[in-house]
C-alpha cells in the first residue's frame, strides 16, 4: 500500500507542476507523509474497518425493499424484476474485529431531537435513503414525515424528533449559471449556508468530476479571476476539496457537529479492474474475493486522504473504497425503475450502502 501511495503522490504531484503555476515542491513531500500520517492517526488504537471480506450470512438483508417507503425506483432492484438476491446477503467482516450490528432505535435514541444531513451528489442519495429504510425497520410503526423537494429531501422520525437530511450538490463547489454559461467554481460555496446548525454532516463527492462530454454539465471552470474551458480533473477535485475543507474549518464547530466524509465510490463498468476484460457488473452475482483488488487504489482516495489530512477541524474518513471495490455484484445494472441501459454506478438497495452506514454505526457507537 505504501509503494501505491507513493506512486499515486509522485503522479499527483506532476499533474500539479503542469497544470497549476501554485504548486509547490514540498507537496511532492507532503503529500505522501501527510496521506501516511492521516491513515496512522484512524487506526491508532482502534480496529481497521476498511480491511477485511464479505461473508456471507443468511441474517441478511436488514430490511425489505418492500416494507420501506423511502427507496427511490432507481435503487429498487427486486422491484424491478432481479432474479438472484444472493447479494443481498452478504456482510462485511473487518479482519481484526467486528462491526456492531445496527440497532435503529438507538441510533434514534443516541440522536433524539438532532439533524443529520447527507451531502453530496447520488450516491448520497443512495446512503441517505439506505440508512433511513435501516432506522425504520427497528421502529416500522413509529410516525415519520417524508419531504421531497428539488435539491433538498428530508425523513423525520416524529416520535424521536429526529431529521435526517439529503442535500443535493455533486461538487460541494458551486455551480453556476452565468452570461458566459455554466460556470464549476472551484473556490465558492454559497449552498454551504444550509448546511449551518447540523448535528452530523456526511460528505461526498467524486462521479461527476469525471463527466464529459454531453454529460458534463459547466461550460468553465472559475478560481478567483482565472477561467478555464476544461482542467485535469485530478487537480479540478483538489482544488475543489481544498475549498470544502476550508469551509469546514471556518464554519463547523466540532463541539456541536460531527462531520464524515465518505471515500471513493467504485464502479464496474469495465470487467478489467477485477481482470475479467469482457465483463461488466451486469450479471455479476457474488462479490471480488481475492485479497487485492486488481484496478488497484484510486487517485481520487489519494487527493481525498490529502485534503483530509490539511482539514484542522476532526473529520471522520469513512473509508469504503475497497470494501466497496469488491461489490461488482451489488449494482442496479438492468434492474433499475428509473435508468435505462446498464447502472454499474448507483448500488441496489438493500445492498452495499447498508454497509457503509454499519460503518457509520460503528464509528458513532464503538
Amino acid at each position: 500500500m505504501g509503494f501505491l501511495l507513493f506512486f499515486q503522490a509522485l503522479f499527483l504531484f506532476v499533474l500539479q507542476i503542469l497544470f497549476s503555476h501554485q504548486a509547490r515542491a514540498e507537496d511532492f513531500i507532503s503529500l505522501s507523509n501527510a496521506t501516511k500520517n492521516f491513515s496512522a492517526r484512524k487506526l491508532a488504537g482502534k480496529c481497521n474497518l476498511s480491511r477485511g471480506k464479505w461473508v456471507y450470512d443468511a441474517s441478511y438483508p436488514l430490511y425489505s425493499s418492500s416494507s420501506c417507503p423511502f427507496i427511490d425506483a432507481q435503487f429498487n432492484c427486486q422491484k424491478y424484476g432481479r432474479p438472484d438476491n444472493s447479494y443481498l446477503k452478504y456482510r462485511w467482516q473487518p479482519f481484526s474485529c467486528a462491526i456492531p450490528r445496527f440497532n435503529g432505535l438507538n441510533f434514534l435514541e443516541k440522536w433524539r431531537g438532532k439533524k443529520i444531513m447527507f451531502v453530496g451528489d447520488s450516491l448520497s442519495l443512495n446512503q441517505f435513503q439506505s440508512l433511513t429504510c435501516m432506522i425504520h425497520a427497528s421502529v416500522p410503526k413509529s410516525k415519520t414525515t417524508f419531504i421531497r423537494k428539488d435539491g433538498l429531501s428530508s425523513v423525520t422520525f416524529d416520535d424521536y424528533g429526529v431529521k435526517i437530511l439529503l442535500f443535493r450538490t455533486p461538487y460541494l463547489v458551486d455551480l453556476d449559471n452565468e452570461k458566459a454559461g455554466r460556470v464549476l467554481k472551484l473556490d465558492s460555496i454559497k449552498n454551504g449556508n444550509a448546511w449551518k446548525g447540523m448535528n452530523m454532516l456526511i460528505f461526498n463527492t467524486w462521479h461527476w468530476w469525471t463527466h464529459t462530454g454531453k454529460t458534463q454539465p459547466w461550460d468553465y471552470m472559475q478560481e478567483g479571476n482565472k477561467w478555464y474551458k476544461d482542467m485535469n480533473r485530478l487537480i479540478a477535485f483538489y482544488k475543489g476539496l481544498t475549498t470544502w475543507s476550508r469551509w469546514v474549518n471556518l464554519n463547523v464547530d466540532a463541539s456541536k457537529t460531527k462531520v464524515f466524509f465518505l471515500g471513493i465510490s467504485p464502479t464496474h463498468y469495465e470487467g478489467r479492474d477485477w481482470n475479467q476484460p469482457s465483463k461488466t457488473c451486469s450479471g455479476e452475482k457474488q462479490p471480488f474475493f481475492g485479497l487485492k483488488y486488481p484496478a488497484g487504489t484510486p487517485l481520487a482516495w489519494t487527493v481525498v486522504n490529502k485534503v483530509l489530512s490539511r482539514t484542522k477541524k476532526p473529520v471522520t474518513f469513512l473509508d469504503v473504497t475497497k470494501l466497496s471495490q469488491y461489490r461488482k455484484d451489488a449494482h442496479p445494472s438492468a434492474y433499475s425503475g428509473e435508468h435505462s441501459g446498464n447502472d454499474c454506478s448507483h448500488w441496489c438497495l438493500p445492498g452495499l450502502p447498508d454497509t457503509w452506514n454499519e460503518v457509520l454505526y460503528a464509528e458513532l457507537f464503538s
